[in-house]
């Protein structure tokens, strides 16, 4: 043994003699790393067992920083804590935590467009719940969106904690709302066929002006820049351009925040016009050549997509009218781009055999279901129609009961059936409105009224109103079931009384009052018949001195007993406004179911409607009538027709029809025919004004004196009176006002003209 090893082993046994002391006071020695304790300090409101829950390190197991790592994580993530910290402290275990507080208050300030209810239910951070950061900030975002959805773009909003004794803090939104956000600028790149202005009017969003105050349209709003592109797509295909697309629809904000500058890039493509055009059918037995005349456009024609999707709805209804429940119609198109035409083939085939299981409705809290679906087109258990569903839903949204109408297909508990999910959102069916107005007719006129368009959610219809003018005065009550003893059957009745000042026209005034009883019914879609009866009780007085001899002998009370009859076809897409469409109808009367008066009366009037270009609408229309005493009985000025003003412009009501030549007081006739040819077009302005020019032609005659030529001179003639003339309309937020200047071309001596002819009414 050498003298290193002697050494080395002398050095060692040294050691164990030093250290065997401190080994035997220390006694048995936990396992390198093992938890002997878990302590938790820093917590006030919450209880150790609950913290000791998130972690996952126990007692006597081994320490895990990666277990410590996902402890630390679920602590945080319950909300509760602003800070953790987990530490090994020898062999305990120790857990720090930071309590957040309480909140006391949430509060909001400097918001005026928006009420703190509104913003309060938006909100997450409630008073008594546990305060955090992260869902402040979340809070901030919702708010923020809240506010761009109104155009308030540079809104800022701050959150303010207030500090309070007992872990305690009021929350508090300070809110600078800003000014709305408005759309500066809109441009259009790419457009070659079309104007920028062009294609301004044909998407919903508007530049900012002044007069669009009423509107919200000049507000930026993403997904009404989603429709936009969609509006822009329709309208260049049905100009031709079957290749248009939208490249690219970006929205900058100015530099001050104060608007958007909205671009559009597009690529028109080509335009094209319709080539070969044909049906054809996978039906056994059914005559294409007879669905032909379904078909509206021609080869040759420019391609227009909205009149593809129109004649494939006519000829799956002509279709289905004639027997087959399953029909289903595909525009095959085929585009040959050397001639620039697109060749299209309608294929009728047999679409899915498919049912219709159940109808459900949801969203209607005040309606009736059966107010609902009795508007359907189809029932439960009916083949499924799509042109009967989109029909359903337009029947439902001209109730005017509903804000919003939703019909949803839903597979049923089989492949061939199908539920139909329809949703609604209500709105306000209760009316109360004061008006006030102008017209030559009536003079200043005053109204109130109130009105519940579905009453008790039975879709009845009660409305009393009072009107007052210097020239006329109403006061009425009516009411109507649409659907009487649940049969398609409407029926109602009117209270009435009304007053005339017709000292311009024939020197008297009238008065009557009475009531109506009323029922009317579809035959068709668009056709209906109504059926009437009136007991009407008329007074003349207030004669003048100087009136017709005719008006002198007819002063005092009569009274009309009268059934009438209507027939109407209706297929006006809109009844303001209207851009399409046909209105045909016929009535006929009868008086004298008692009473004092003993007549037939019948009339019959129509126009039609058809757009001509873009927003340029032309109108021809025409009405007739005439009325006959029968049973040795003559016939009162009140039960004849007058004509002038409205109906034949540039001659004043009463203007024209027989007349005292001594007095020259209108006495009415007894025939009577006007026609009128109208152009409505936009005058350049945006059209959201709802400003349109017109230029029209009236012509009219009216004859037929009802009083004995011995007893006095009558003026009479049967000549056509012309006028012709332009004028404005707009449709105002205040209500409708009309402006006509026209100049009669063709007209008696005798005649009561005018030139001017305005009238302005309101309902708010």
């Amino acid at each position: 043994m050498n003298l290193n090893f002697r050494w080395a082993v002398w050095i060692v046994a040294a050691v164990l003699a030093f250290a065997a002391p401190a080994f035997a006071q220390r006694g048995p020695v936990a396992p390198s790393g093992t938890i002997t304790a878990v302590q938790i300090q820093g917590n006030v409101r919450s209880e150790p067992e609950t913290i000791r829950s998130y972690l996952q390190l126990k007692e006597g197991q081994p320490y895990d920083p990666a277990a410590a790592d996902r402890s630390l994580k679920a602590l945080f993530s319950t909300g509760m804590f602003s800070d953790v910290v987990i530490d090994m402290q020898g062999s305990t275990l120790v857990v720090k935590v930071t309590e957040n507080p309480i909140l006391n208050r949430v509060a909001f300030e400097g918001n005026k467009k928006i009420d703190d209810d509104k913003l309060r239910d938006e909100v997450q951070s409630k008073p008594r719940q546990v305060f955090t950061r992260a869902r402040v900030q979340s809070d901030v975002e919702r708010l923020l969106t809240i506010y761009r959805r109104g155009g308030r773009y540079n809104a800022v909003i701050e959150p303010k904690i207030i500090q309070l004794d007992q872990g305690r803090v009021d929350l508090v939104f300070e809110i600078d709302e800003g000014d709305v956000t408005g759309i500066k600028r809109i441009s259009f790149v790419g457009n070659e066929h079309f104007s920028d202005g062009t294609l301004r009017g044909r998407i919903k969003t508007t530049e900012s002006a002044w007069w669009r105050f009423l509107s919200s349209d000049d507000r930026f709003d993403p997904d009404r820049l989603n429709l936009d592109r969609e509006l822009l797509r329709k309208f260049y295909l049905s100009e031709g351009y079957a290749d248009f697309r939208v490249v690219s629809a970006v929205a900058e904000l100015a530099p001050d925040r104060d608007g958007f500058f909205i671009t559009f890039t597009i690529n028109e493509g080509e335009r094209y016009k319709f080539g070969k055009v044909e049906v054809t059918s996978r039906f056994q037995g059914l005559d294409t050549d007879t669905l032909k005349g379904y078909l509206t456009m021609s080869e040759g024609d420019w391609y227009d997509a909205d009149e593809v999707e129109r004649t494939v709805t006519a000829l799956a209804d002509a279709v289905g009218t004639l027997g087959y429940a399953f029909v289903e119609v595909r525009p095959n198109i085929r585009r040959n781009k050397e001639t620039n035409t697109i060749d299209l083939t309608f294929d009728i085939q047999e679409g899915p055999r498919v049912y219709v299981e159940r109808i459900n409705i949801s969203g209607n809290t005040r309606t009736l279901d059966k107010v609902i679906r009795r508007e359907f087109r189809l029932a439960e258990g009916d083949a499924f129609s799509t042109a009967k569903v989109r029909r359903s839903q337009q029947r439902l949204k001209n109730l005017g009961f509903f804000e919003k109408v939703d019909i949803s297909a839903a597979p049923g508990s089989a492949q061939d059936k199908t539920n139909l999910e329809v949703q609604v959102v209500e709105q306000s069916t209760g009316e109360i409105s004061f008006g006030a107005g102008f017209s030559t007719t009536s003079g200043i006129l005053g109204d109130i009224s109130i009105r519940e368009r579905n009453l008790l959610g039975k879709g009845q219809d009660l409305r009393l109103g009072l009107s007052l003018g210097t020239l006329s005065t109403m006061i009425d009550l009516s009411f109507t079931e649409p659907y009487f003893l649940d049969r398609n059957i409407s029926a109602g009745f009117d209270l009435f009384r009304t007053s005339n000042d017709r000292q311009n026209v024939a020197s008297y005034s009238d008065r009557s009052i009475g009531f109506a009883l009323r029922a009317g019914w579809s035959f068709t879609e668009h056709t209906r018949q109504n059926v009437r009866y009136t007991l009407r009780q008329t007074d003349i007085y207030n004669v003048q001195p100087w009136a017709s001899t005719i008006v002198q002998q007819q002063q005092g009370t009569s009274v009309v007993s009268e059934v009438s009859e209507t027939i109407a076809w209706d297929t006006r897409d809109q009844r303001l406004n209207t851009t399409k469409g046909w209105l045909l109808r016929n009535t006929v009367a009868l008086a004298g179911l008692g009473g004092t008066q003993y007549y037939a009366r019948s009339t019959i009037d129509g126009v039609y409607y058809q757009t001509i270009v873009g927003d340029f609408v032309a109108s021809i229309g025409g009405s007739a009538g005439v009325v006959v005493p029968y049973n040795n009985s003559s016939l009162l000025i009140s039960s004849l027709f007058y004509i002038g003003g409205d109906t034949l412009r540039g001659f004043r009501v009463g203007g024209i029809g027989p007349r005292d030549a001594n007095t020259t007081d209108s006495l009415g006739g007894k025939y009577y025919y006007t026609g009128t040819a109208e152009l409505s077009f936009p005058l350049g302005l945006p059209k959201e004004l709802g400003i349109l020019g017109k230029a029209f032609t009236d012509v009219g005659s009216l004859w037929g004196s009802a009083a004995n030529p011995n007893q006095v001179s009558i003026l009479d003639s049967t000549l056509m009176r012309v006028s012709t003339g332009i004028g404005i309309q707009w449709i105002s937020p205040f209500g409708p006002i009309r402006v006509d200047y026209a100049v009669p071309l063709v007209k008696e001596n005798w005649d009561k003209t005018e030139n001017f002819r305005f009238s302005f009414g309101t309902r708010f």
